[in-house]
């Protein structure tokens, strides 16, 4: 009996090809698909709901896997839980999960003097616990919710908060009374990040954005008064800098940020005096790169004047310029002090040291500050962090540990003794560490540099050139990809999944300079050192050659294209999020949103030739190759303002038109959230089920499923 003739496989979208020519520097490129990068246009989005049908149905034996990766992440993640309570003023502050919900509770107890924090049982309400904000009720039907700050008045009795419903990073400010419910406020709308009350609550200071898209102002809204009688309190004019705004621990002080790539300004605004003029604490410096904290009547400065990784110094509030900048601690070669946080009698500073997060503490004295001391952590690979500590006065430091197969642990940390107390660690339910391994290799780049990879599998997985693997990363911005546990990231462990990041350089593991060396026109070595990576994971048998797998999102999307058009036959499939995958039309046009900014990390094309060719030959869209390539997964969100839906659109198109693989065995694949940011789907489950489907999708490519 003949075998039944299986289903013909549909046919990908091909969007029409409309030429448009690109002038520079004496070169011309014809973007024959220019078009797609009007995102409101009924044709593109015909042709966007055109993908997702396609990889919908490209993806349909998958619903099976999907939903077990969802359901093993679920069943390891504790549904109903509370966050450990933080005391700011007279109250503890902490926020709750609840199992079938999609978003956080925010909500509250009074601190009673000399009694304990109090220990919320999951599911159960604490006695006079009051709700600042259920993310639930305020998101309703919508499809997209995102809380953006949350900020109570300093009389405790009212509660202001940020949200957006689109994902495109403007949000609406609410003001609303904390025993009613009552709202007293929502006039303010399309605004930035940022959130601060006077210290009279009379008045919230807030953000706006720029046609490009540039956070640029500072407004104070009088609660209760239309916005038209706001008052500009600062505006940022140079394209080059963005601005955001926070206040001192004390809640005393505004402090607004003006910063470029390289370049800071710090200015300070009394909030006792909230219709005052701001205060520049050291007036920019091209190269002068520098973050404050205010500590009572003084100032912590974390500035790289003198030192590439950066140093500490301290100065009176009063005149905390410059040229009163007292050293307090440096660092080691390659030590990069990160930032400050100041309390009543002593300082934690955080920091990189040997390539890891870590943090140092020092006594607060009448005439500077004491002695470094280390934070010991017994590990290997491990983030350690300063958590939530919002109380100027506080006696202990929470701090937080994590690793890759350590869950999310908060300590309580006494800065006298050095003693810690675990105050809460995440629960995963069946979750046995001894069956997992994560260590740190070092792999030599084309050029000499070392590369740290941070690698993790299951413990029986030996480097027999037979397993499955994937290799994470990023390598922008100074970012740092630093150990973190993840649920999902099991399911991969437990399928013999070797998986790998590669810390290459533009992020900031190891300092300033490991930033330096994969930026401008050094950006290639990062590009390069993720194929070097690649290769030695292949060539030390961690990995089977025709089974590495590799992710990347935003920047780390564009690696993701650079990689895979440099070394195509090292990798089965790609997936690719959020991609900034054609950069150089984008950093050419200073129209766009961002552009003009990011001239510092990746330079600027429209002026230097140079910076130009270098691009050209890098920049993702304009070098698909036609030769064979992996399954590629290109995933983004309509409303993301930070990498337009054009360029992975764009991308995929040309991936189609060049590459030689049978789309049959390797498809082209491009899933676009109608309705999410840069950041995807808001709510948890949504975010966990996306997260499930791009895993079916690498699994399956990898013969890895079962």
């Amino acid at each position: 009996m003949s075998q039944p003739t299986p289903p013909a496989l549909p046919e990908p979208p091909r969007a029409e090809r409309r030429p448009h020519e690109r002038t520079h520097h004496g070169d011309t490129f014809v973007d024959d698909y220019h078009w797609l990068s009007v995102a409101d246009d009924p044709q593109v989005l015909e042709h966007l709901r055109a993908e997702n049908a396609y990889t919908e149905a490209r993806t349909a034996h998958l619903a099976g896997l999907t939903e077990t990766l969802f359901q093993e992440m679920r069943a390891r993640i504790r549904e109903t839980d509370m966050s450990v309570p933080v005391r700011k003023d007279g109250w503890w502050y902490f926020s709750r999960t609840q199992e079938g919900k999609q978003y956080e509770t925010h909500a509250r107890v009074a601190y009673v003097a000399g009694e304990p924090r109090p220990v919320p049982e999951p599911g159960v309400e604490l006695p006079g616990e009051q709700v600042l904000l259920d993310g639930n009720l305020e998101a309703g039907q919508r499809d997209f919710f995102e809380l953006g700050g949350l900020e109570p008045d300093p009389a405790g009795e009212r509660v202001a908060f940020l949200f957006d419903e689109r994902g495109d990073e403007l949000y609406a400010l609410v003001v609303r009374d904390i025993a009613s419910g009552e709202v007293l406020d929502d006039a303010v709308t399309g605004a930035g990040t940022g959130l601060v009350w006077s210290l009279d609550g009379r008045y919230v200071f807030y953000t706006r954005r720029d046609d490009a898209w540039r956070s640029f102002q500072v407004w104070r809204h009088e609660v209760g008064r239309p916005t038209g009688e706001d008052v500009l309190v600062f505006q940022e004019d140079d394209a080059l800098f963005s601005i955001g705004i926070d206040a001192s621990r004390d809640d005393r002080w505004l402090e607004i940020w003006s910063e470029s790539r390289t370049t800071t300004e710090v200015a300070l605004l009394d909030l006792a005096d909230p219709t005052g003029a701001p205060r520049v604490v050291e007036p920019r410096t091209p190269g002068l790169d520098y973050g404050i904290e205010v500590d009572g009547d003084r100032i912590l400065v974390v500035h790289n004047a003198s030192r590439v990784d950066f140093d500490l110094a301290w100065a009176p509030l009063a005149t905390p310029g410059r040229e009163s900048w007292r050293p307090v601690l440096s660092g080691e070669d390659g030590d990069r002090i990160l930032g400050v946080s100041a309390f009543e009698t002593f300082t934690a500073v955080t920091m990189r040291h040997g390539g890891l997060a870590t943090v140092r503490l020092l006594d607060r004295t009448d005439d500077g500050y004491g002695e470094p001391r280390d934070v010991p952590v017994d590990s290997e690979v491990y983030t350690l962090a300063v958590g939530s500590n919002p109380e100027y006065a506080s006696e202990a430091l929470q701090v937080v540990l994590v690793s890759y197969l350590t869950p999310r642990a908060v300590y309580d940390l006494d800065p006298a003794t050095g003693e810690m107390t675990l105050l809460q660690q995440r629960e995963v339910p069946g979750y046995d560490p001894s069956r997992y391994r994560e260590e740190r290799l070092w792999v030599e780049a084309r050029d000499g540099a070392k590369v740290p990879v941070s690698l993790v599998r299951r413990a029986d997985v030996r480097p027999d050139g037979g397993n499955p693997a994937l290799v994470s990363g990023y390598g922008a911005y100074e970012i740092s990809n630093d150990p973190y546990f993840s649920a999902a990231r099991l399911s991969l462990l437990d399928r013999g999944v070797v998986y790998a990041v590669a810390h290459v350089r533009g992020g900031g593991e190891l300092g300033r300079a490991w930033y330096d060396q994969g930026k401008l026109l050094a950006k290639p070595n990062t590009f390069t050192d993720f194929v070097d990576v690649t290769r030695a994971l292949v060539e030390q048998k961690w990995a089977s050659p025709d089974r590495v797998a590799a992710e990347g999102g935003s920047a780390g999307g564009l690696l993701m294209g650079a990689a895979v058009n440099e070394a195509p036959e090292l990798y089965r499939v790609v997936h690719a999020a959020v991609p900034f995958v054609d950069a150089l039309t984008t950093i050419l046009n200073p129209d766009l949103p961002l552009t003009v900014g990011e001239w510092e990390e990746w330079g600027n094309p429209l002026a230097d030739p140079e910076v130009y060719a270098v691009m050209k030959a890098y920049t993702p869209y304009e070098n698909v190759r036609a030769v064979d390539y992996p399954t590629i997964l290109a995933t983004t969100s309509l409303h993301d303002t930070r990498v337009f839906v054009a360029e992975p659109a764009k991308w995929v198109q040309a991936l189609r038109d060049t590459v030689t693989s049978d789309f049959a065995d390797r498809p082209v694949l491009f899933k676009v959230e109608m309705g999410g940011g840069h950041g995807g789907h808001s709510g948890r489950y949504d975010s966990w089920r996306q997260h499930a489907f791009e895993n079916a999708v690498i699994l399956d490519a990898l013969g890895a499923a079962e």
